[in-house]
């Protein structure tokens, strides 16, 4: 019987907060993604569907990386509903063709289920299961967990059904917003999973779905582990490579 070549996994790059469109004059976070390319120019793949496909959004990706990957889009809001046989076809084959996948911020709930809808939570597993690199910022943070801290239903609330492929829970903003540490506590001791937590400037990455390292493009931000005990809800705090430390070590 001929063996079957093994599957190797690719990167996650979960930030929970900073990139292009929070940090328009810092390009480390996406200068880290971006050298996780198995291609060079790597080709990058920007989906703002949680965002509602916001033009301005697509126009500012395209002018943060411009000259540095070949860079296009995925745009679903106007996609034929239900699902199309021939658009899933077309979106198997463009995003199967992609190096990095980046996810912009909006509402996670909104993206799960037009991702769903069109198929392309299974195409993104399959480009991850063959080495791709799934990036995000909030929203594109969250969705690569089994759930986590969102604003999707008007307030801060447990999302329950994120793509799972990180088996956690996680919370964007830790530090940017004065109650998502709070919520992200409360929803712990109620029985939520554990997880992860990322202050704005940190970014969570994963080769598969392994933690290897917490990355920052701020020289203080920090990355947590979240988990219930017989005592409550413990924080630990996570190393944190600062990515700019060897620029200000030139400079």
């Amino acid at each position: 019987m001929e063996s079957k070549a093994p599957v190797t996994n690719g990167h996650i790059v979960a930030m929970g907060g900073g990139g292009f469109s929070m940090e328009p004059e810092n390009s480390l976070l996406d200068d880290f993604v971006l050298s996780l390319s198995r291609h060079q120019p790597a080709r990058v793949c920007f989906i703002p569907t949680a965002s509602a496909d916001s033009a301005t959004y697509i126009v500012r990706f395209y002018r943060s990386f411009a000259g540095r990957c070949i860079s296009t889009d995925l745009t679903l809001s106007e996609g034929p509903l239900p699902r199309h046989p021939a658009l899933t076809s077309q979106i198997a084959r463009f995003v199967a063709e992609q190096d990095v996948i980046y996810v912009g911020g909006g509402n996670t709930a909104n993206l799960l289920a037009l991702w769903r809808t069109h198929g392309l939570d299974v195409e993104l597993r399959k480009a991850w299961s063959n080495g791709a690199v799934l990036a995000g910022v909030s929203a594109g943070m969250l969705c690569w967990f089994c759930g986590g801290v969102t604003d999707s239903y008007g307030g801060l609330a447990l999302l329950r059904d994120g793509l799972g492929l990180v088996q956690a829970t996680a919370c964007p903003h830790y530090d940017g917003e004065p109650q998502r540490r709070p919520t992200y506590h409360r929803v712990i001791a109620e029985g939520a999973a554990a997880g992860f937590a990322a202050d704005d400037g940190v970014a969570l990455h994963f080769v598969g779905s392994t933690l290897v390292e917490a990355i920052s493009s701020r020289p203080d931000a920090g990355a947590y582990r979240v988990e219930r005990t017989g005592g409550g809800v413990v924080e630990t705090r996570l190393p944190v490579r600062f990515l700019g430390a060897a620029r200000e070590a030139i400079v």
